[in-house]
């Protein structure tokens, strides 16, 4: 991975407050070699430490404390030997009983913010597994996975796994469809158990992005290997805070990008250009050692292209607690209308909550 450090300083007439300018994202290209992308397949450091009983359900929403109980008992059921494993000795013995009835995933269905990566990393936790045996990501993640080793060496890779747990499980396209409902057939067929969230019920994958009708068959076999869990509640990352923070000024953000260790500073525009020419899979190596993001000049983001790459960028900094201090607009205007009221809008509102979130993290860095 290539870094740079920017060269350009405070706005004149400041005191120097660091020797080194900050890093640039837009100045890093970085290369991840298939074997990291498997080494990850952890839940993020966000989530190191999460467990069931860390979880805080709402007391007015019963289906949170329901689900802590179903997923608790799912993990427990996962103790015994890996299916395929057991399987594979049984040829010239008395035939092994039916495998029972019904999926072999939960799905953990409902809105942003309401704590389901929080109970699938407690899920992943919980399982009782040797963390070699267990795997986490999100549905980019996984596609990225496949694109890297190739089907079947992923099916390899994964096929002797206890729990695949997949975050933000979200169909963009005809061929992500196909390719993800026959992935996990394979996975299941070999005794994998799945767990998955969404904002979107399982039948419902790829509603209003494109021809899911077209698809409904893969979509329906998807389906079928999960049990449906459906989760209430508002977004805990706004519940009792405070309004996002507004939007600083380019010398304050600036000026606080070189008082920070390890911060990046970058002009927004240009940093949507730079993604472009990053494949997602590499965002997380994108931020590697980063200790805050500093962006200038926020804009609306121009087309939807852009606002999806934007996104994923988004899920890698909350999962590693990355600061992000910004001048412009507030993030809650970064997406149009017509996008939030479109078929990707979910992953929309998902990236607002998670920046401004980061932006309220972020505050401390500007001095008063």
């Amino acid at each position: 991975m290539s870094t740079s450090l920017s060269t350009s300083g405070p706005a004149s007439g400041q005191p120097p407050i660091a020797d080194a300018g900050p890093l640039a994202l837009c100045a890093r290209e970085p290369r991840v070699p298939a074997e990291r992308l498997v080494a990850e397949m952890v839940p993020p450091p966000r989530f190191d430490s999460v467990r069931f009983d860390t979880y805080d359900p709402d007391p007015t929403q019963p289906s949170q404390a329901e689900a802590v109980e179903v997923l608790s008992g799912f993990a427990a059921g996962l103790g015994g030997a890996h299916a395929s494993g057991a399987g594979k000795r049984q040829w010239f013995r008395k035939k092994a009983p039916a495998p029972a009835a019904g999926p072999r995933g939960v799905y953990l269905d409902g809105g942003y913010g309401v704590g389901k990566t929080h109970l699938l990393a407690s899920l992943w936790h919980a399982t009782p597994a040797e963390p070699a045996l267990k795997a986490f990501g999100t549905f980019v993640e996984l596609t990225n996975l496949v694109g890297a080793l190739g089907f079947q060496q992923t099916v390899q890779t994964l096929g002797g796994h206890r729990l695949l747990c997949i975050d933000e499980f979200e169909l963009d396209d005809p061929g992500d469809t196909v390719l993800v409902s026959s992935l996990l057939s394979r996975l299941v067929e070999q005794g994998v158990a799945l767990a998955a969230t969404s904002n979107t019920l399982p039948g419902k994958l790829g509603e209003g992005r494109f021809a899911a009708a077209d698809f409904l068959r893969e979509i329906q076999g998807l389906s079928a290997h999960f049990r449906p869990l459906r989760i209430d509640g508002q977004d805990y990352r706004h519940r009792g805070l405070p309004e996002a923070p507004a939007p600083f000024s380019d010398e304050q953000v600036a000026k606080a990008a070189y008082a920070t260790p390890g911060a990046s500073l970058d002009d927004f525009p240009g940093l949507l250009e730079h993604l472009a020419k990053v494949h997602p899979s590499r965002y997380g190596a994108l931020t590697d050692g980063i200790a805050a993001v500093c962006l200038t000049d926020v804009v609306p983001v121009p087309d939807q292209s852009t606002a999806l790459r934007l996104v994923v960028l988004a899920d890698r900094l909350y999962d590693r607690e990355v600061p992000v201090l910004a001048s412009g607009v507030p993030f809650d205007r970064l997406f149009s209308d017509d996008m939030l009221n479109g078929g990707y809008r979910k992953k929309y509102f998902r990236a607002i909550s998670r920046l401004t979130a980061l932006a309220r993290d972020a505050k401390p860095l500007v001095s008063q």
